[in-house]
């Protein structure tokens, strides 16, 4: 399956600000699950744009816009070919005692250790007893039994937290938003002593799927390394595994590792961020309508005219 993936990402301040320098983690990764065919990314007012590799080998471009401006627009274009997932693939379950083995052999730590969103609370100890989380049977199994207990122990809630918040905001009101739900999971695994990493990407929707993310957003899971079924993905948002439905754009420790945007500019203003995306099929008709955007605020100025104002942009 080919997917055409728009995103559009505006950025609005007033008064004007003065010089923003901004990266992006816009561009689908080509590994052995997907191929992206073509991506291009545009940018208002004009800049030059610059492209590396971080760490994890996710594609950043990275651009500079001197001068005083009152917004910005990002737009990133992309045909992704996905593969299909056989079942088949993550069949080669290892037991646990060969698992320990290959991450022992491996360079596994960075995704085994506590980040900073993913890190252990009280509040996480007490899910981990309610669901009685342990080592037993085998991990593909045990993984599978989380991702649907944390389907059915939380509620999907746009907006009822923030891009930064703690995993307790989630863990204490039992809803949140697919970034939340991934940081949880994580952090559960980790305890496991089992390699997992935040994915950033999108999900296609389709008619006859019954997803809780909306369309219209960008989309946050998690893969877990199980031995000889490799990274294994998992989403506890939509209780799925990955499929060719889901299209990976960045992978980190955590959100921090790859928010879509972020950047700093100078000056005291309120801020607005928007955001619209579609993933659609290569085959059907190009959507004309990128449908409502959604929409973040800041009313707080930055402390001084010479500060930096942080911006992300948060997973739904």
């Amino acid at each position: 399956m080919t997917y055409l993936i728009r995103h559009v990402t505006a950025f609005s301040y007033e008064p004007a600000v003065g010089e923003s320098v901004m990266e992006v983690r816009l561009q689908p990764r080509s590994d052995t699950r997907q191929r992206c065919l073509t991506s291009s990314l545009d940018v208002s007012p004009r800049a030059n744009v610059m492209v590396y590799r971080d760490f994890y080998g996710n594609a950043v471009h990275h651009f500079d816009i001197p001068g005083k401006h009152q917004a910005i627009e990002v737009v990133s274009e992309a045909t992704v070919d996905m593969l299909p997932r056989l079942e088949i693939e993550i069949l080669r379950q290892s037991t646990w005692a060969e698992l320990d083995e290959l991450v022992a052999h491996g360079d596994y730590w960075e995704m085994l250790l506590p980040s900073q969103y993913a890190r252990p609370t009280e509040m996480l100890q007490k899910l981990r007893e309610d669901l009685q989380l342990k080592r037993r049977g085998e991990p593909l199994s045990l993984l599978k039994e989380l991702n649907t207990a944390i389907y059915e122990n939380f509620a999907y809630a746009p907006n009822t937290t923030r891009v930064d918040s703690p995993i307790d905001d989630a863990l204490r009101t039992r809803q949140g938003v697919c970034q939340d739900f991934a940081h949880i999971m994580i952090a559960l695994i980790r305890q496991l002593r089992i390699p997992c990493r935040y994915v950033s990407g999108y999900l296609y929707h389709e008619d006859k799927c019954h997803d809780r993310s909306p369309a219209g957003a960008s989309h946050a899971w998690v893969e877990a390394y199980l031995g000889e079924a490799g990274w294994v993905e998992f989403d506890p948002t939509n209780n799925l595994l990955g499929c060719e439905r889901h299209i990976r754009v960045a992978v980190g420790r955590d959100y921090a590792d790859v928010p879509p945007t972020r950047g700093v500019h100078r000056g005291e203003a309120e801020s607005e961020l928007s955001v619209r995306v579609t993933v659609s099929r290569v085959d059907a008709p190009r959507p004309e309508d990128l449908g409502p955007a959604i929409v973040f605020r800041s009313k707080r100025p930055s402390s001084s005219a010479n500060s930096d104002l942080a911006q992300f942009q948060s997973q739904q």
